[in-house]
């Protein structure tokens, strides 16, 4: 009872800041306030069981979302519903059951055809996430195609999953890995970018959004300029997919890799796309069933794709409970969601930035919806050992981001991600709770 008491006080506290800085009130008169939306906002949230528990005798806060979005109940029943209804291997069998399950996982391709603009289905690899997607074109296509002498680009801000296969690569090949570095802002340095790339660049790979500063990257012109001097570029989309629309013909580019979790799919299943042209001359990443099209022990010949690349059973449920979170995402609608998570990514940097002692780390002009910080000089992992003592999830630590964290000179950060089915309400309580931090902290 006592933290609930303290909560009330700090959330009227902050009522007072405001109070007293009318002319710093938050206003945008470009968009709507989301309080005009707020019948939208309930609906949307009473589609998510999770949201509605107590942690810690709490309610829920969730602001862990660039780490996984939550899961809406559509979601949740495909998956209930397909072991249920459905269960039965693809692509093998010629009973219903088969033909069904077959039917409803190819379904998945070509909605993930549609959602990031594909030219053809046949371009779209299921996998297991970003991780493994970028470890596949790390694997078939430099191992094929990169050699001693070449050079990868990668940049400053990449997470783990971004760097370390490069470097994997590199050491086997002999080829070498150079680095976008980024401003104190978080934002990529383009003019050292373009002075990086050569006639021996061959490959160029870039995080769309950063999953620790929240930067959005000018990867449409990151691609243009890899392609004059003949170098590939993949696009770590993991991020931007739950924000915004992508066209992988709009913008280009070679490769593109997501995850269906940071999406309000499930885990453990995510989307490499890749040109045709290209993937037909890559080398298969794993081997066994389905990659194959004809097995002798003379000679092996490949499937087609995209199956070349989908060795094994796949995750049917995972693919089919995909499908129902690009339905779902494409029926809240886009410009509602970039709407409403830019309302609180405004709204929450304003709260926070009326806290003494908090320092923002990442301010690009060009940011989605994440917000790290830093606490007077307390490490971010006791007061997020404190938040979650009043019920709010954020994420702290270096967030796999490692030579990110040693550019700017910090061992982590708190971050505060937030998506469409957040509140300022919410924010109103994160900020409440780190006020109740600072005090305990001393």
């Amino acid at each position: 009872m006592k933290i609930k008491n303290d909560v009330i006080v700090e959330t009227q506290f902050i009522a007072s800041q405001k109070a007293l800085r009318p002319h710093t009130q938050f206003h945008n008169k470009n968009h709507k306030m989301l309080v005009d939306q707020s019948i939208n906002i309930e609906t949307i949230r009473k589609e998510f069981p999770i949201l509605h528990q107590e942690v810690n005798k709490r309610p829920l806060v969730y602001f862990d979302n660039a780490a996984t979005s939550q899961k809406p109940q559509v979601v949740i029943d495909s998956i209930a519903n397909y072991y249920k209804e459905t269960n039965s291997n693809v692509h093998r069998g010629v009973h219903h059951l088969s033909q069904k399950a077959t039917d409803a996982y190819e379904a998945a391709r070509t909605a993930a055809q549609a959602f990031i603009g594909a030219k053809s289905s046949v371009e779209i690899n299921f996998t297991k996430g970003t991780t493994e997607s970028i470890n596949l074109v790390a694997h078939s296509f430099g191992n094929k195609f990169i050699k001693e002498g070449d050079e990868i680009i990668i940049s400053a801000m990449e997470h783990h999953s971004n760097i370390v296969p490069w470097q994997i690569l590199c050491e086997n090949t002999g080829a070498k890995l150079k680095i976008i570095p980024i401003n104190d802002a978080g934002e990529l340095d383009f003019i050292a970018y373009k002075n990086l790339l050569s006639e021996k660049t061959k490959l160029v790979s870039v995080v769309y959004i950063s999953n620790s500063l929240g930067t959005i990257n000018p990867v449409k012109e990151i691609i243009f300029k890899a392609h004059q001097v003949g170098a590939k570029v993949l696009i770590d989309a993991a991020q931007a997919a739950p924000h915004m629309k992508i066209n992988v013909q709009e913008l280009d580019c070679d490769f593109l890799a997501l995850s269906a979790h940071k999406m309000c799919g499930p885990t453990g299943f995510g989307i490499l796309y890749g040109k045709e042209a290209i993937l037909e001359e890559m080398l298969p990443y794993q081997s066994g069933g389905e990659m194959i099209k004809e097995v002798t022990f003379e000679k092996t010949t490949y499937n087609t794709l995209p199956f070349k690349f989908e060795a094994g059973t796949p995750d049917i449920a995972g693919g089919i409970a995909f499908k129902a979170a690009i339905d779902y995402l494409n029926e809240i609608g886009w410009e509602f969601i970039r709407e409403q998570e830019k309302e609180l990514l405004e709204y929450g940097t304003y709260q926070l930035s009326l806290i003494d002692g908090l320092r923002i780390i990442g301010r690009s002009e060009q940011k989605a919806s994440v917000i790290s910080f830093l606490v007077d000089n307390h490490h971010p992992y006791d007061v997020g050992v404190i938040l979650d003592q009043l019920g709010i999830a954020i994420r702290t630590g270096h967030h796999c981001c490692q030579p990110l964290m040693n550019r700017l000179n910090i061992e982590g950060t708190c971050r505060a991600s937030f998506a469409f089915y957040n509140t300022k309400e919410e924010i109103d309580m994160l900020a409440a709770g780190i006020l109740k931090a600072k005090r305990m902290l001393g």
